[in-house]
């Protein structure tokens, strides 16, 4: 899904505006939220550094994942140390963080190089650690008497 962040630094209120947008159609954006934020908040969270400005512009309505939340952040900190920009607008999109995050899986070394038979997987050889002398003795937490069990055929 194809994303865009709208961020914008409005002076005169002392505020900065974030918007969402997601291509719900085929190149067709459709607001999907907006956040205002005061500058004293934004500008606190500069000064802590990136993770308390990502866990900032996170809210329970807007919550971009890792990668995109780390890039508003960024955008954000250069919109408030540059002084003749007042916006700025960011496109993602899911696919590339998909392929970029793709891991080539190695070939194991130890698997065997001829096939096993069938026959010999059907072996009824039970190794010993498989015996059934220690599930016989198994004790249970809770008994049932004999004379309490239900027989719910010769009740009816």
């Amino acid at each position: 899904m194809k994303q865009k962040y709208f961020i914008l630094k409005n002076t005169e209120k002392n505020e900065l505006i974030i918007r969402e947008f997601a291509e719900l159609d085929k190149e067709s954006f459709s607001l999907l939220c907006e956040e205002t934020f005061q500058k004293d908040q934004i500008t606190s969270a500069i000064a802590k550094g990136k993770e308390a400005l990502v866990a900032t512009i996170r809210t329970k309505n807007m919550y971009p994942i890792g990668p995109f939340a780390a890039k508003i952040a960024e955008e954000v900190t250069n919109l408030y140390e540059s002084k003749d920009k007042d916006s700025i607008e960011l496109a993602f999109d899911d696919i590339d963080i998909l392929t970029k995050e793709r891991v080539a899986h190695k070939p194991l070394d130890d698997i065997e190089s001829e096939p096993v038979e069938i026959d010999e997987l059907l072996v009824e050889d039970v190794a010993p650690a498989f015996d059934d002398s220690e599930i016989d003795n198994i004790s249970y937490p809770i008994q049932i008497a004999d004379d309490d069990a239900v027989n719910t055929d010769d009740e009816e």
